[in-house]
């Protein structure tokens, strides 16, 4: 049994964008000892994917420790740059799969596209290498647990860097939106967002037990985005997971253009993407920009147009050509 090593020292939507691509490599090799490399907080999530085999925790690239027998393949999916390729190569793989990086001339592979979907990016890796690949192989099945938030709306307040992060006053404005409906809302967000969260229910005179940020473990927080009739966040791993469990979603996209990492295109019926058209520095320490033009009534009409639709549609839920609603 031939051992096949994945790189993906990444975080959670990171992850689910490659799904397919893991999907592919499981069918193209049923009978070989597929290891990912991956940050160990992920693991409840790769058990879900069910193509891995074994998984080793990584937090990053330099931290990549391979005890096993030298691999068959070694998939670089974690990135163009050269540090994967590093890592790798310390394995003593037969054949490294990768973009091509100009530090590793003998390496053959696809040119980096820097404006490619992630879904497509790595699906079109494997395609290089004879590997067919299904795009739409996204879905997981959702986790059980112990408490039930079937049909609440989630606000996942949760950011990877405060360019991704709207403004906390703007959420308490949605959220007040939708008590005034008679909705339940959860708000969501990890152990560091928790006084985050806490302040938005505050203002918005939201029960504090129905705070949720930092009180959850990945599957549980799994389960609640799988049980909402809407979630509504950032470019956040949530809104992946989102994608994932096929749950109605609004998105506010600022600075990555959604054509990179929103919602793949086949599955916008189900989905409002709401961005102003500019991209910036996805990890700057301050509100992007084009975050900011997002503005609360933008928010409240995607809420009420999705929840007053219960059916999916393959047209934008809006009802428009395009497939995401610029605002601004």
């Amino acid at each position: 049994m031939a051992v096949v090593l994945v790189l993906r020292a990444r975080g959670l939507g990171d992850l689910l964008t490659a799904v397919p691509a893991l999907r592919a490599l499981r069918r193209a090799r049923p009978h070989d000892h597929i290891a990912l490399a991956a940050p160990h907080r992920l693991k409840p999530i790769v058990d879900l994917i069910t193509s891995v085999d074994e998984m080793v925790p990584t937090a990053d690239p330099e931290s990549l420790r391979w005890d096993g027998e030298a691999p068959a393949l070694a998939v670089n999916l974690h990135s163009a740059g050269a540090e994967g390729i590093v890592e790798l190569a310390k394995t003593n793989p037969t054949r490294i799969l990768t973009y091509r990086n100009p530090a590793f001339p003998e390496l053959d592979g696809p040119q980096w596209q820097p404006d490619m979907h992630d879904v497509d990016r790595w699906c079109y890796l494997l395609e290089s290498a004879g590997i067919s690949a299904d795009r739409r192989n996204l879905g997981l099945v959702p986790p059980v647990a112990a408490t039930n938030h079937r049909d609440c709306v989630v606000i996942h307040v949760g950011a990877g860097a405060e360019a991704r992060r709207w403004p906390a006053e703007r959420f308490a404005a949605v959220i007040r939106h939708l008590l005034v409906q008679d909705r339940e809302v959860v708000l969501t967000g990890d152990e560091f967002e928790r006084e985050i969260a806490l302040g938005i229910a505050a203002r918005a005179g939201l029960p504090q037990h129905h705070v949720l940020a930092g009180q959850q473990n990945l599957i549980e927080l799994s389960a609640t985005v799988a049980e909402a009739e809407l979630v509504v966040c950032g470019d956040t791993g949530v809104a992946h997971l989102a994608t994932a469990f096929g749950t109605r979603t609004v998105l506010l996209f600022g600075p990555t253009p959604p054509d990179q990492s929103g919602p793949p295109p086949h599955l916008l019926g189900r989905h409002v993407v709401l961005w102003a058209g500019h991209t910036g520095d996805h990890d700057g320490d301050t509100p992007d920009p084009g975050l900011l033009e997002i503005t609360v009534p933008d928010v409240i009409d995607a809420v009420d147009t999705q929840l007053r639709s219960r059916s999916w549609s393959g047209a934008a839920i809006d009802g428009r050509s395009a497939p995401y609603r610029q605002v601004g």
